[in-house]
C-alpha cells in the first residue's frame, strides 16, 4: 500500500479551523484544500476530542500510551535476555555432563 503524504501541523490546523468556521462539509473543504478526505476528518475528530468531546483518547493521552508500549516493549525484551541468561547460566553450574 502506498504511503500517503506528510501534512505540516500549519496545514492540519488551518483545514481543521476552515472546516469549524465555515460549517461546510469535511469533503468538500478537504477538496478545497487538496488534502485527504479521510485525512481531513481524522484530524476534525481528534481536534473535537482533544477539545473535550467524550468518548476517546486525547493526543496527550495518545502520546503518552505510545511512550508505554514502547517501555513495555523494550522491558519484555531485556526479561526475555535475562531469562535466556539464567538458563545458560544454570546449565553450566549443573555440573552434569554434555553430550
Amino acid at each position: 500500500m502506498a504511503r500517503g503524504r506528510q501534512y505540516s501541523t500549519e496545514v492540519k490546523a488551518r483545514a481543521v479551523r476552515t472546516v469549524f468556521d465555515s460549517g461546510r462539509p469535511v469533503a468538500q473543504v478537504a477538496k478545497d484544500l487538496d488534502v485527504g478526505a479521510e485525512s481531513l476528518r481524522t484530524w476534525v475528530r481528534q481536534a473535537r476530542t482533544d477539545a473535550g468531546a467524550p468518548g476517546a483518547p486525547t493526543s496527550e493521552q495518545l502520546q503518552e500510551l505510545r511512550r508505554l508500549r514502547s517501555e513495555n516493549r523494550e522491558l519484555r525484551k531485556t526479561v526475555d535476555t535475562l531469562k535466556a541468561a539464567s538458563v545458560f547460566f544454570a546449565r553450566e553450574l549443573d555440573g552434569t555432563p554434555r553430550r
